[in-house]
């Protein structure tokens, strides 16, 4: 099997539909997903199967839905159903919330850190977040699934809220940014982010 086709020697690339250059807002949208995707894997590597069992499930579950994602924001609109769906979104929420009740509570902002897995979990929300700008921005040009991009900005808080309970159950504990002030109530922010 071939790797390579040579169609996109001249700048452009292939979507489900069409043909678009290489630096289309697209595929900056799509292509971030699938970096962020290989530092999910990454930061699976670097957790213990006998204390994360349930981590590395869900974490290969999103790697999948991450492919979805990646999928539904190559596709010109009508083309094909979209595979992200509202469910997706639901069971990041039930995680997000579990993982909140596990960590302890937090009233500052925090500093990306503590064990290796837990600096790596913070890579992907960040790029999640990049990921979610990029899809904000296509879809001012274009038709897209709006729970794909519900799904991205849940997913920045789930490895937020993973991180930290990476930490917990490793006994680091994370490190408060020293001139934030308080912004979080019980564990939330205190008005809604993003």
């Amino acid at each position: 099997m071939k790797i390579y086709t040579r169609t996109g020697d001249k700048g452009q690339t292939s979507i489900i539909g069409g043909r678009v250059e290489k630096d289309d807002i697209r595929v900056h949208a799509y292509g971030t997903i699938d970096e962020l995707n290989s530092f999910v894997g990454q930061a699976m590597t670097q957790l213990s199967p006998k204390v994360f069992s349930d981590v590395l499930a869900e974490l290969e579950k999103i790697q999948h839905e991450l492919f979805d994602c990646g999928g539904d924001l190559s596709t010109v609109a009508g083309k094909y159903p979209y595979k992200v769906t509202n469910d997706m979104v639901t069971f990041l929420e039930e995680r997000i919330d579990a993982y909140i009740a596990e960590a302890p509570e937090l009233e500052r902002f925090i500093l990306p850190g503590g064990t290796p897995a837990s600096s790596t979990i913070h890579i992907a929300r960040t790029i999640t977040r990049r990921a979610e700008r990029h899809i904000v921005s296509l879809a001012k040009e274009v038709s897209v699934n709006e729970i794909a991009l519900q799904y991205v900005n849940r997913l920045s808080d789930y490895f937020f809220a993973l991180a930290r309970v990476v930490n917990v159950r490793q006994g680091v504990k994370d490190v408060e940014y020293e001139r934030s002030a308080i912004v979080f109530r019980g564990g939330k922010r205190k008005e809604k982010d993003e």
